[in-house]
């Protein structure tokens, strides 16, 4: 089973979606890490990425997931995941990868990135991933209020794993 944990910048995906591998002794992967040079040099500029700026990276993600998918492997994937269509790419086999949604209020995810250091992305770009982001379908919805071990708690009890 491969679990993709979005939501927009600040929302904790790496570290909740960390923790939830540790849990479970599976492998992480950071969707930020597969990101071009250009496209993160981009975001610290506070330029937001477009949907041709996102084909490769969608790519890559995908990649990785049928990869681990082919030989068996189980994991978490972090990454923002922000419309409908980029979680349809992503999801190779809506069987075995499952969508962990972490949401949170505008304030609260903005008070996290005044906190957040040596991250590529600019915390300017939190009004446009909330522009941009399309609520999922199909997903487990978590709020992000709580400790990083309640949420993998929940989400490991609403995946019944």
């Amino acid at each position: 089973m491969i679990v993709i944990v979005m939501g927009v910048t600040g929302a904790g995906k790496t570290t909740v979606g960390r923790a939830l591998a540790e849990a479970l002794g599976w492998e992480f992967h950071d969707g930020d890490e597969l990101h071009s040079e250009e496209s993160k040099r981009k975001m610290h500029r506070g330029i937001a990425l477009d949907d041709a700026d996102r084909r490769p990276w969608l790519a890559a993600i995908r990649k990785l997931i049928r990869g681990m998918l082919t030989e068996g492997r189980s994991g978490v994937v972090a990454c923002s995941a922000l419309k409908q269509s980029y979680r349809d790419e992503i999801v190779v086999d809506p069987k075995s990868v499952k969508i962990v949604y972490l949401k949170g209020s505008k304030e609260v995810i903005a008070e996290r990135l005044r906190g957040r250091t040596g991250h590529f992305m600019n915390p300017d770009l939190l009004p446009s991933q909330i522009d941009t982001i399309e609520e999922p379908r199909d997903a487990i919805v978590v709020d992000i209020l709580g400790a990083p071990e309640a949420i993998v708690s929940e989400i490991r009890s609403r995946l019944g794993i």
